[in-house]
């Protein structure tokens, strides 16, 4: 089949968080999402660009330089950690796929490619900016509008729901108001539900980001389908 052969083309970041949560592998969902994303192959006709993240095996190598070290490490050397996280755990999503991927990770953007397999592997570029920036990047390059960034929480909310009890989740939110609440810089490590430098890019493009909790694989067909799901609609 060619890349006009499928339905559509959809981008998904996959957050680490959903991979690596506490430094092992989560072998039960990695399977669980191995299965969704073939069936959405074979019975739907859809082609993915899946950008993975790098979860808490990033954050695990940061804290074991730090602590060696005695020191923070620079921001420079801590994106790079984040990196080569992603494209750790790229490579296995790459290779579990091996049938239907693109037989390489996409890691440099400074160029389209032109795979036709229906699954593209894609992971970190540079420091500077996270895999969010990285999936924008993909939408632009392949024309595709819509993102769907699968987190491990519901919903982007009004504030950080770990530290406030009254935090509300947001249904919906402007990219204008949703720039105001994360602001304009980013940091290596940063947790913001999509990172500032990218939803400047994305709002720039005129994106839609979906974000949703990645653990609920129903709820993604939702989103995918262009049905009402549970999570928050960010344009």
């Amino acid at each position: 089949m060619t890349a006009n052969s499928y339905k559509e083309t959809v981008v998904i970041k996959l957050g680490g968080s959903l991979i690596v949560p506490n430094g092992g592998l989560d072998i039960p969902y990695i399977k669980k999402f191995y299965t969704f994303i073939r069936k959405q192959v074979a019975e739907e006709k859809r082609r993915f660009f899946i950008l993975i993240g790098g979860g808490v095996l990033s954050r695990h190598y940061r804290d074991a330089g730090a602590e060696v070290t005695g020191r923070e490490l620079p921001p420079e050397d801590l994106d790079w950690l984040g990196i080569h996280a992603t494209r750790l755990n790229a490579h296995l999503f790459r290779t579990i796929f091996r049938d239907l991927a693109h037989p390489r990770i996409i890691k440099h953007y400074e160029f389209v490619q032109k795979p036709e397999k229906p699954i593209v592997i894609a992971a970190g570029w540079k420091p500077g900016w996270s895999t969010d920036y990285d999936a924008a990047i993909l939408a632009q390059d392949y024309g595709i509008k819509t993102i769907i960034k699968m987190s491990n929480t519901d919903y982007v909310y009004d504030k950080d729901p770990n530290e406030y009890k009254d935090a509300k989740p947001l249904p919906q939110v402007s990219w204008k108001d949703y720039r105001l609440m994360v602001g304009d810089t980013w940091r290596p490590g940063q947790h913001e539900p999509f990172d500032p430098i990218a939803a400047k890019l994305a709002s720039e493009l005129g994106l839609k980001v979906f974000y949703l909790d990645g653990r609920d694989l129903e709820n993604v067909h939702k989103a995918i389908e262009g049905e009402k799901f549970k999570g928050t609609i960010i344009d």
